[in-house]
């Protein structure tokens, strides 16, 4: 065990953040810690650290051991370049290379035993040297940085002038070239492009440290993680595997727990059911029996009643107007600032009902396309076309839409007079936002709520093409879900860009990467994506002989229409869904109305027409029957 986390307590005013909080991570392992925003977990980081006291209990490191941390927000400054920043993680190294050196130039001018003793401290701080590797750090500096996602020509840039996510990233790497003997991470991937993120989840996985995450990101979860410890109501409860192992046992435990409160309450009421009877009989030995019962049911356990199974309401979204086919087309687009190319030539098209992610490396210009396409910036040159009927609407990081002197419901109602009270109150609630939460003005919102109520709002409109920017930054994992489900359900089309592989996994038909100026497109979800990429780029992206371009344009060509024959298949599998469920509904409303007929006393008293509508309701029957099985087959 190399940290034991004991019994801790951690309050603010009124509001208890933690309550005996108790967990160990072992030498070597690699633990998440979850809970939604608000459960403690940033703080209970700051108090294993020392930064802030916790009212009882203890956090204790085993004893010799190293402990590093990184915060969500740094406060880097100085003249330092990044490449020497990071080089002062080694500076021990860096005296011993400059000895080491001075040591090379007083061998050429010593003799005798001056020069044998010179050489003996030579050799010793050479193997020294070598033995922390001495000769590898400048390149072990070097590959960090460039897994972090900086470039080379970027390595000389001042530390002062660097953006927030720019100097986590490089307090990230001073932290993992340390090498502590346990790392705790408060947030790692938020500045981290997808490139990045799988760079850093190798790292974790090959480093010999003990390593304590808090993260949102369930896909890097999965990947590093063989244990999850998870703060909830002030509480902590512990789970063996990675975050969908954990999701599936969280899951177990809360319909175990809800059916024990279930009998437990239902043996109670059959108990107060039978007491109150025995006292209604109103003699003595009944009353006796009815005060033993009663002794009896006052030591009876009842159990807390536990949080719903699904506290989220589903609630489905569909667009008030359907678009034509058609939804979006884009030609020849390009975009430059100054002497920078983002991309040029791009072109695409977007189909009613498809949910398209576009992906690619910071810098790229994903959030661009997006500002074009809703006429927040100008393209250079290119167009962009509508379909007919199309209703687009914009979730931008920034959330410039929500106005911060009027609560939650006022937003909602303002912005759709239409809905009645009781409509916004389940939609708010489908976003979490129940009781007397529905009052708060958006100005007192975090970060991540007034995200919910953006996305709420988005949802609601008359809008049949959703273009969203990263809609899962200032999210909670629940508040993902929420927002995964909310999009899973909507019938209208979406265009999206994230770094969420989790999100893009639950929620994507097809995915655009935006890579070395081009677009590449996959028919299919994340775990697609990475199982197809290395055959795409090879095919899109390696320089072609004249008669291998001839071949790839050939290819090209049969691979997108093979794209628009599956795209035309999964519209008129969609239709035939809708049209096979509008049928069932129209059956089975008929044979509610004949098995109501069959009660009415004049049908019951009339033999032909008992007949008729005996026949009718068998051959309803059948055709359900056959409904029925149309309809899985479809789904």
């Amino acid at each position: 065990m190399i940290l034991n986390i004991s019994n801790i307590d951690k309050a603010f005013g009124d509001n208890q953040v933690l309550r005996q909080v108790s967990f160990h991570i072992e030498e070597h392992e690699k633990a998440a810690l979850v809970g939604v925003n608000g459960a403690g977990k940033s703080t209970l980081l700051k108090i294993i650290m020392g930064l802030l006291s916790p009212d009882s209990g203890s956090a204790v490191l085993q004893k010799d051991r190293k402990i590093g941390y990184l915060a969500q927000h740094q406060d880097l400054d100085g003249d330092n370049t990044i490449y020497e920043q990071l080089l002062t993680v080694r500076a021990d190294l860096l005296l011993l290379d400059e000895k080491i050196r001075a040591s090379e130039q007083r061998m050429a001018s010593l003799s005798g035993d001056a020069l044998e003793e010179e050489m003996k401290s030579y050799a010793r701080m050479s193997e020294e040297f070598e033995r922390q590797n001495g000769y590898a750090y400048k390149s072990e500096v070097t590959g960090v940085l460039k897994g972090l996602g900086f470039a080379e020509e970027e390595f000389g840039k001042r530390v002062g002038t660097l953006s927030g996510g720019q100097k986590t990233r490089v307090a990230l790497g001073k932290l993992l070239l340390t090498a502590p003997d346990i790392i705790l991470l408060d947030e790692p991937t938020n500045h981290l492009d997808m490139h990045s993120i799988e760079w850093l989840e190798t790292y974790l996985l090959n480093l010999k440290g003990a390593v304590l995450i808090v993260s949102h990101d369930r896909y890097f979860l999965n990947r590093v993680v063989t244990k999850v410890i998870e703060l909830e109501n002030g509480g902590v409860r512990v789970y063996s595997g990675n975050y969908d192992a954990f999701s599936e046992k969280k899951a177990a435990i809360r319909r175990a727990e809800y059916a024990a409160y279930i009998n437990a309450e239902r043996e109670r009421q059959r108990q107060e059911a039978v007491i109150e009877k025995l006292k209604s009989f109103n003699r003595e030995k009944s009353i006796r029996r009815a005060e033993s019962r009663e002794k009896l049911l006052s030591k009876m356990d009842q159990p807390d009643r536990p949080a719903e199974l699904d506290t989220k309401i589903s609630l489905r979204f569909t667009p008030r107007i359907e678009s034509g086919n058609d939804v979006l087309r884009v030609e020849g687009l390009r975009k430059a600032f100054g002497s920078q190319l983002l991309f040029e030539d791009l072109h695409f098209e977007l189909f009613r009902g498809e949910h398209v992610a576009l992906i690619g490396n910071n810098g790229t210009g994903k959030s661009t396309i997006l500002k074009i396409l809703n006429g927040v910036q100008r393209q250079d040159a290119g167009s962009v076309i509508y379909g007919s009927r199309v209703e687009s609407g914009y979730y931008d990081q920034e959330m410039h839409v929500l106005h911060m002197e009027k609560t939650i419901f006022e937003e909602i109602s303002d912005a759709f007079p239409y809905l009645t009270n009781t409509e916004i109150r389940s939609a708010l609630a489908a976003f979490l936002f129940t009781g007397d939460n529905v009052f708060k003005r958006i100005s007192s919102l975090s970060g991540g709520e007034q995200a919910r109520v953006s996305l709420c709002r988005l949802m609601l409109s008359d809008a049949n093409l959703i273009f969203l920017d990263e809609p899962t930054n200032h999210l909670d994992i629940e508040s993902r879900e929420i927002l995964e489900s909310a999009l899973r359900a909507y019938e209208g089309t979406v265009f999206y860009v994230s770094h969420d592989r989790y999100f893009i996994n639950r929620t994507a038909t097809r995915i655009l990467d935006l890579t070395h100026g081009q677009l590449l497109n996959y028919i299919g979800n994340y775990d697609y994506y990475l199982e197809k990429k290395e055959d795409v780029e090879k095919a899109y992206l390696t320089p072609l002989l004249p008669e291998d371009a001839v071949r790839e344009e050939t290819q090209a060509k049969t691979d997108w229409k093979q794209q628009k024959e599956e795209q035309a298949r999964i519209r008129k599998q969609k239709n035939d869904l809708a049209r096979i469920e509008e049928r069932i509904g129209k059956l089975e409303a008929e044979n509610e109305t004949i098995d109501g007929a069959f009660l009415d006393p004049e049908t019951a008293s009339d033999p032909e027409k008992l007949l008729a509508l005996s026949r009718r309701k068998a051959e309803l029957e059948q055709e359900l029957e056959e409904a029925y099985e149309k309809w899985e087959a479809l789904q």
